[in-house]
């Protein structure tokens, strides 16, 4: 049986864990009743995505945050993008979002936002975890309990006007593009057909749109699990394909002919999207492409890289007042003119109203981006040995540059090595790049090779 902190993990999006023995209801409630102390007496908003577990934990926060004094506004079964847009457009005191995102559906979580719908900085973690490990919670007496209220129009709404400010409506519109979707029958099941067919006028193609059904497929969104994706897309004739996670920040995208593009490559033409009409910079996580560096030089701009999460991100995006941001490996834009999120709602926006624009097919604007070749993959480790598989590492590699800021990641004159823990399970990520497939196998296959040994 693995050990316990192995499978419940507070981190930099929140709490998230295996539902049953670890992330349980009491825990749930608690760190609700905890988040509502922190935030103040006033509204929350509360949404999740369709894991089967999402009902009883919703009920368990709503619990801790009226235990509180919380006014908690029940947005439902929504995208985690659109949750935090509401939760910073609503003077509310902050919002929760109820999603494992990409993890598998036996894990669940709490993502937890501040009032300007951003996940929590660090000092702001750091309290509210002392806080909720202190169990000094407020405790509402009967006159000071609040209502529990729904609003489940009004957030997309907001976040798909938000969107259509960015692009060429009318342009997409004309275009009548025939577009095929994979929402794994999470939280964008609904949202996602509608906005794509009601507002950017685009033929519809879908699979895995029901929100009662469980995924189909692992729910990170990969070219590994979007067989179907691909063939629905071969054989719609569609101009291009759409996956989403469970939670509906991260993107995936097929060509017209059903390959399915790296996440990176995605991220890279949203940048590239983005640089041609906002000045600033660019913000990525160390495990992104260098391709991410040749786009923005091409548009005389500056890369900054942090560790990997979403948090991390934001916060680099907010100092250096960046025109786009974020994680290529994980299909993660974060795009700060509509909100300070990762969103597959603004990248899809985007990709259309380039095609629309160019005039050009997705297979040929994915063919101009640079070229390098990427391997990624994990292994599972036992707590205590980080240290010393990094010392391992660092050895292996003399002369090699180091980037220490989260796990190692080593610089070659071939490529580049990324080796970290992973923020929501227990296990290592390894990703390597080079110019080359065989380069960056190899790359991959001395780390493995090193850790295999260790």
């Amino acid at each position: 049986m693995p050990r316990r902190e192995h499978l419940l993990k507070i981190g930099v999006s929140g709490v998230r864990g295996v539902v049953g023995e670890f992330l349980t209801p009491a825990l749930a409630c608690a760190f609700a009743q905890a988040f509502g102390t922190y935030v103040g007496v006033g509204r929350v908003v509360v949404g999740r995505d369709t894991r089967s577990s999402g009902p009883m934990l919703q009920h368990a926060v709503t619990c801790g945050l009226l235990a509180s004094g919380c006014e908690v506004v029940n947005l439902g079964i929504l995208p985690t993008p659109t949750i935090q847009m509401f939760a910073g457009s609503s003077c509310a005191q902050g919002g929760i979002a109820i999603t494992a995102s990409h993890n598998p559906p036996e894990y669940n979580a709490l993502k937890l936002f501040n009032a300007r719908g951003l996940f929590f900085n660090q000092y702001e973690r750091e309290e509210l975890i002392d806080l909720y490990h202190q169990s000094e919670f407020r405790n509402a007496a009967n006159g000071e309990i609040r209502k529990v209220a729904d609003d489940f129009e009004s957030p997309a709404r907001l976040h798909i006007s938000r969107i259509l400010k960015h692009v060429d409506v009318e342009r997409i519109r004309r275009r009548r593009f025939r577009v095929a979707i994979d929402c794994v029958n999470g939280a964008g099941s609904t949202m996602t057909p509608a906005f794509l067919r009601d507002e950017l006028n685009c033929e519809v193609h879908a699979i895995s749109i029901d929100p009662e059904k469980p995924f189909p497929r692992e729910a990170e969104p990969r070219p590994d699990t979007l067989g179907d994706l691909s063939t629905l897309v071969s054989a719609t004739k569609s101009s291009v394909g759409f996956a989403q996670d469970p939670d509906g920040d991260r993107l995936a995208v097929a060509d017209e002919t059903g390959r399915i593009l790296d996440n990176d490559d995605v991220l890279a033409l949203a940048v590239d999207v983005a640089l041609r009409r906002s000045s600033g910079d660019v913000v990525v996580n160390l495990t992104t492409s260098s391709a991410i560096d040749d786009i923005a030089a091409s548009h005389g701009r500056a890369v900054y890289r942090t560790p990997v999460g979403e948090a991390n991100v934001v916060e680099t995006i907010q100092a250096v007042n960046a025109a786009i941001g974020g994680e290529g490996a994980n299909g993660g834009i974060v795009f700060p003119a509509v909100h300070l999120c990762r969103d597959s709602y603004t990248g899809m926006a985007f990709l259309l109203d380039r095609m629309a624009e160019t005039g050009e097919s997705m297979s040929t604007l994915a063919a101009r981006l640079p070229r390098y070749s990427r391997k990624l993959g994990k292994v599972a480790y036992e707590h205590g040995r980080l240290g010393a598989l990094m010392q391992a590492l660092e050895g292996h590699f003399p002369g090699a540059r180091l980037d220490r800021l989260d796990g190692l990641k080593i610089m070659l004159p071939q490529g580049w090595i990324h080796v970290r823990s992973s923020n929501t399970e227990p296990i290592l990520r390894i990703a390597a790049e080079a110019r080359s497939a065989a380069e960056a196998e190899e790359l991959h296959g001395r780390v493995l090779k090193l850790l295999g040994e260790c």
